[in-house]
């Protein structure tokens, strides 16, 4: 019967139940799940209602799904039900340049959306590592940020509007601009839990005068992280303030040969864009900054070939983890930079604990940090010693103030860590929320909140 009607709405070639194909949508970058009852791949808002229509009266979940890069599991169908992948609906359905604005299908690429823009001078600011991949809904499900955040902000300040598919099939829209309750902001980073974003109104900014990238040497974590608050501290907020340890150094030049220094304890990219009047100024006291807090080398990239070698290194970091072992696990946490050397100090103890090596790649300016945890899945005991390891990496970050996931989202595999940060109440004022746009729990279920969490079934709010 489900079969039969999702083929009748969408047509055969937009559904898939054949179970190879099942199996290649049961699982994101890491986590595996169930089979999917079905996967369908709908082209328009309209197929996108359909096919909540069909789930609803079957009563099977609905679990969207973008490129399938995500790190916690958020696009893996944990109870079956229907993935929705929204590849086919890539397209830029409109394109207003003099207002610095787009609108665009979930399923579009994010680098995509940046290179139209590029041709009138603007660009799209979120830009997570994954952005030649990911899409702009995987993004606003997750609320992404990137390299850049630091000073562009991450996803949710760059969406305008929303066009949304609820429990029913219906379809509204939101808008930033509308008097009333932000509902644009509830449904950036709700993984897919409150309803089916199929469009998004987004804001372009105008590509900068003049962009800088120095790269500076350090001998140690400590001496970088010190240079990276006094940089912020001296009031200059660079574009990107990006740092990565001697491991992940060595392993980004091998594979890109992007003209890091392999001899350095840590290495700190520094970006800063404005206009071309400033940059000397800003060149001069950032440059002053760290040499006094001990940097070995400091040089600038004088040619966009050179900066653009040294960002397609850092973003590039993750794949060039096969050097060191066959498999890594990614985790994503979020401190004060003022603690980020004694974070780093229990990552390498950590990792010293469970005998494992650790790669640290990570957002310096923002203290988002992505210990890379090198293992080879093949050995079971090393499988069990990353998990061990990654949650202890969780409770650091919650022993030290700081929280459980800073962009990546928290989708299935951290539900369980919400409740070391977050109280019942708190919990069950998200649930509630979570009720009033999906009673059901029909989209997404078993993400975000812990087992068993509902708004019945926590303590009421005082």
């Amino acid at each position: 019967m489900l079969h039969q009607r999702l083929v009748d709405a969408l047509g055969a070639d937009a559904v898939k139940t054949a179970p190879e194909d099942l199996r290649a949508y049961s699982f994101d970058a890491y986590t595996q799940g169930r089979l999917p009852s079905a996967v369908v791949l709908p082209s328009n808002t309209r197929e996108v209602s359909a096919i909540v229509k069909i789930a609803r009266d079957c009563g099977e979940p609905v679990v969207p799904r973008g490129a399938g890069t995500g790190l916690c599991g958020g696009a893996v169908p944990v109870d079956g039900g229907i993935v929705v992948s929204f590849t086919r609906m890539n397209r830029v359905l409109a394109y207003e340049p003099a207002r610095r604005r787009a609108c665009v299908q979930p399923g579009l690429i994010n680098l995509d959306l940046s290179q139209t823009a590029g041709r009138d001078g603007l660009f799209y600011a979120p830009d997570p590592s994954s952005q030649r991949i990911s899409t702009i809904g995987g993004n606003i499900a997750t609320n992404a940020g990137g390299p850049h955040c630091l000073s562009y902000g991450t996803t949710m300040n760059h969406v305008l509007a929303l066009e949304i598919v609820d429990d029913c099939g219906e379809v509204f829209m939101t808008d930033i601009d509308r008097p009333g309750y932000d509902l644009t902001a509830a449904f950036v980073g709700s993984e897919g839990t409150l309803g089916l974003v199929t469009a998004a109104w987004v804001r372009l900014m105008r590509l900068p005068e003049s962009v800088r990238v120095w790269p500076a040497t350090f001998p140690d974590v400590e001496s970088a992280s010190d240079a990276v608050s006094a940089i912020i501290a001296a009031g200059i907020v660079p574009t990107a303030l990006e740092m990565m340890d001697a491991i992940a150094t060595r392993a980004v030049e091998a594979a890109f040969a992007a003209g890091y220094p392999t001899d350095a304890g840590a290495v700190l990219l520094i970006e800063h864009a404005g206009l071309e009047d400033d940059m000397n100024g800003y060149e001069s006291e950032i440059a002053r900054i760290v040499r006094d807090h001990g940097a070995n080398s400091w040089r600038a990239a004088r040619s966009q070939a050179e900066r653009d070698a040294l960002w397609a290194g850092r973003k590039g970091a993750a794949g060039a983890m096969g050097r060191i072992a066959p498999n890594y696990y990614l985790q994503d946490v979020c401190v004060r930079r003022s603690v980020l050397p004694q974070a780093l100090h229990a990552i390498e103890r950590i990792a010293h604990d469970y005998k494992l090596t650790m790669a640290n790649v990570f957002h310096a300016g923002d203290g988002n940090l992505h210990p890379m945890i090198c293992y080879d899945k093949r050995d079971i005991k090393q499988v069990t010693a990353v998990i061990e390891s990654g949650n202890e990496i969780l409770r650091m970050a919650i022993d030290l103030g700081g929280t459980v996931s800073g962009e990546h989202g928290i989708g299935f595999e951290k539900r369980e860590a919400m409740t070391q940060i977050y109280t019942t109440q708190d919990l069950a004022a998200m649930a509630n929320v979570r009720e009033v746009f999906d009673p059901r729990r029909a989209f997404n279920p078993e993400k975000i909140f812990p087992v068993g969490v509902r708004c019945a079934e926590v303590a009421p709010i005082a």
